[in-house]
């Protein structure tokens, strides 16, 4: 064992002295060389290669896949939003519901005619991000605003629960047998929730190619369904539904509609009808999605979108009229499974055409839950760029999606189907709420815009988003007074409490930024450098973490470099000075601090105090030893994060922590530790990583060779070179300094060089992740091969031309 110790580490001497000496030597080289850690191995292999920001644009959607990526939600909604007037009219009406189910779903459609016009509007005025919370932002300020984001971050959850849910419900009424398990639609739900956090993860385009053709599959079976279900009545043979076991009660029709009872049922029975119209926001908050020109596609999408739905929900609601269609007390069968059955007839075509149906109406539904996916990222984004969210959830990521937003949304509506076992009558009284008042915040809004900017025919647009925002807020109104005590409460109670945690959260984003930004620039370059600098490591047993500690604290060159174990153990301190000295380290004292009480925390506090007298910089290094298989991690405790948080609140006192990384075996170096420490007390030679063979770049970092370049592997010193590729980095020089701008060319070839303009301080369009063409005699600046004052073009990021 000692001697394979032996030989790594020389090994690992060899290569790290070979990679000093090698005059070749670049960034991009030993990028290449660089191991990559399991867990992104592990990501490409299950969501594809990474996608590089400049190809963002070609991830845009054209308004097809758009409609049924972005629409999914609005589209499947037609197939529970009738059954959900009925649970309400059918107890109270009896007879009478089949009478009142088309008039009222065509009062909803006129509701959605307006939201529609409305959401039309705030895409015309907002082209690049609308919705209802930047609407609300813009115009009410970020703190109403988040009334709009609180109330859409639930909503968009409710939906990817109440989705799948009823997607499960579909899947029950075809293959009735699955019913007869509780946990099974529950079961079937969280699958189905983390099938498309996994497909959104991959990408948009993966996403929009997925989901095209189940969403056109299903418009298709509805079409059928209703044209053909018209005609049998036509035909006068379309049947009535029999009575059945399990349906709910058939109320008595008498006593009129317009008592105060059945007026406040005939506003819950429009309440659970208008669920319908969730996820109309969707084309507003993803209008980012779209191709160019972004802003009309998005327009006629929503147009489109909303009148297929209209067409669609009449269409079910008249079918449910004319065959006096039941509603099941369980779910299941749902009502747009009773239609089909009896409108195909019990015939061998009749029932292809019925499970086609089903299976249509559950995968819908199913994917009608990507259009929360596709709009709850966007929106935690915009809210978290106003810090009111954590700003991690702005990042976009491997597949050049918000995948922070798309694993929040799946955690919490996977808590919510289990809460509520997946049953999509308890999840419909809370749902709407939350649409309806994103609606409304979007609808004042406008209004709100209009009379500022009073463009165009902005009077007739204030009438539009005014009924917009009137009709909605009674919605709001009567879903929590009348579904309260059914499930709507939740909502209710949520809704302030996270309007409130959002405001809280930027209120604390605000005063960290007023207390890191004030004096910033004094502090970092005119407040008084101290005379004095000790460098303090911190020992706790002689191994190679220590001696990369020590290496590095040598070379910050301290005016006093000090070496301190505390004592909480008399004889491991013992054998700790012993071997310090056996080893020859005694030319580098260790002092050894008692700590009788063995606060560890307390004691670093009260040295570094000591130390810190007002003219010396303190800096306190801690080593330690990071452990690659998580099994091994608990075996450790992590003394050093505890004593680097407790140490940095002194003034003057910096702790940092040294990691050490044992990747491999865990090996008893033995002897070659010893010998590490004697012929280099820093173990440089121990520590370095082996270099290995060069991996191949990801090929997203390969970048196409433009006609009449050349490599930048291939230059030479004192020749005429025309290059192309992205702007790796830029040097920002200060005010003070004289004008020179510092950029690094990649091309990914292997090689970079920089390209030094002088008496300049900044290039329009020029910044990290640029893509440019340059041409120029190299020369060298500090050492790497440079351009002075290159001519160049810039090239579009959308395009990849100039």
């Amino acid at each position: 064992m000692a001697g394979t110790a032996t030989s790594d580490t020389s090994t690992a001497r060899e290569q790290v002295h070979t990679l000093e000496r090698s005059p070749a030597r670049t960034d991009t080289t030993i990028a290449a060389s660089l191991p990559e850690s399991r867990r992104y191995r592990l990501k490409r292999v299950l969501l594809g290669p990474p996608l590089v920001s400049d190809e963002l644009h070609g991830q845009r959607l054209g308004k097809p896949t758009a409609l049924a990526v972005l629409s999914s939600d609005v589209m499947s909604s037609s197939a529970y939003a009738t059954e959900e007037m009925l649970r309400i009219l059918v107890p109270i009406a009896g007879l009478a519901a089949f009478a009142i189910v088309t008039p009222m779903t065509g009062a909803i459609l006129g509701v959605l005619a307006v939201v529609t016009m409305c959401y039309r509007d705030v895409v015309r005025s907002y082209p690049k991000a609308g919705g209802s919370y930047v609407v609300s932002r813009d115009n009410f300020g970020p703190n109403v605003a988040q009334v709009a984001g609180a109330a859409l971050l639930i909503s968009y959850t409710i939906t990817v629960a109440v989705s799948v849910a009823a997607g499960a419900d579909a899947i029950v009424s075809a293959a009735p047998a699955l019913g007869h398990q509780a946990w099974i639609p529950v079961a079937l739900s969280v699958a189905f929730v983390v099938l498309l956090a996994y497909g959104n993860l991959r990408g948009i385009r993966e996403a929009g190619r997925v989901f095209a053709i189940p969403t056109y599959f299903f418009i298709a079976n509805m079409a059928v369904l209703i044209v053909y279900g018209l005609a049998r009545k036509a035909a006068g043979d379309l049947p009535h539904q029999p009575p059945h076991q399990g349906t709910i009660p058939l109320g008595n029709s008498t006593g009129g509609l317009i008592l105060g009872v059945s007026a406040f049922f005939l506003l819950r029975a429009f309440a659970n009808g208008s669920s319908a119209m969730t996820g109309t926001e969707a084309i507003s908050n993803g209008v980012s999605v779209f191709r160019a020109p972004q802003a009309r596609n998005a327009r006629t999408t929503l147009v489109l979108m909303s009148t297929i739905l209209g067409v669609m929900f009449l269409g079910v609601s008249v079918l449910a009229a004319l065959t006096h269609t039941i509603p099941f007390t369980s779910g299941t069968p749902t009502v747009v499974s009773e239609i089909g059955t009896l409108v195909y007839g019990s015939g061998s075509g009749g029932r292809v055409l019925f499970y086609s149906l089903q299976i249509a109406t559950a995968v819908i539904l199913i994917l009608a839950a990507n259009t929360s996916f596709t709009g709850f990222p966007f929106l935690v984004s915009f809210v978290a760029e106003d810090s009111f969210l954590p700003r991690k959830l702005t990042v976009r990521g491997h597949r050049l999606v918000f995948s922070n937003g798309i694993l929040l949304l799946a955690g919490a509506s996977i808590a919510l189907l289990l809460a509520t076992e997946a049953k999509v009558s308890a999840l419909i009284p809370m749902y709407a709420i939350g649409v309806f008042t994103g609606f409304t915040m979007a609808g004042a809004g406008m209004v709100t815009h209009h009379l500022r900017h009073r463009e165009g025919p902005w009077r007739q647009r204030v009438v539009i988003n005014a009924i917009a925002a009137v009709v909605c807020a009674v919605v709001v109104v009567v879903f929590a007074v009348a579904e309260f005590t059914q499930g709507a409460w939740v909502v209710v109670v949520v809704m302030p409490l996270l309007v409130y945690a959002l405001v809280t959260m930027n209120r604390e984003y605000r005063s960290e930024d007023a207390v890191l930004e004030e004096g910033a620039a004094a502090e970092a370059y005119e407040a008084k450098v101290l005379r004095r600098h000790v460098v303090v490591v911190l020992v706790d047993r002689i191994d190679l973490a220590t001696a990369r500690a020590i290496q590095y604290a040598r070379a910050l060159t301290p005016d006093d470099l000090r070496t301190v174990h505390f004592n909480i153990d008399h004889k491991r301190a013992d054998l700790l000075m012993a071997r310090w000295q056996r080893l020859g380290l005694s030319r580098l004292p260790l002092d050894v601090i008692d700590c009788p009480d063995r606060r560890l925390g307390r004691a670093t506090l009260e040295l570094a105090a000591e130390l810190a007298d007002g003219e010396t910089e303190v800096s306190m290094l801690l080593p330690r030893r990071s452990y690659g298989r998580a099994w091994r991690r608990i075996l450790h405790d992590q003394t050093a994060d505890r004593i680097v948080e407790i140490v940095s609140q002194l003034p003057h006192v910096n702790a940092t922590i040294i990691p050490f990384h044992l990747s491999g075996g865990v090996r008893e170096h033995g002897n070659d530790l010893e010998q590490a420490l004697l012929s280099d007390p820093g173990g440089s030679a121990a520590t370095a990583p082996a270099a290995g063979p060069a991996k191949k770049r990801d090929e997203a970092v390969v970048f196409p060779r433009v006609p009449g370049t050349q490599p930048i592997s291939s230059l030479h010193w004192r020749t005429r070179a025309r290059v192309a590729g992205r702007v790796k980095s830029l040097r920002v020089q200060t005010m003070s300094d004289q004008p020179t701008l510092e950029a690094v060319l990649d091309d990914g070839s292997g090689e970079a060089i920089t390209f030094v303009f002088l008496g300049r301080r900044s290039i329009a369009g020029l910044h990290s992740g640029t893509r440019m063409i340059a041409e120029g005699m190299v020369g060298k600046h500090k050492g790497r091969l440079a351009i002075m004052n290159p001519s160049f073009e810039l090239l579009n990021p959308e395009s990849g031309e100039r």
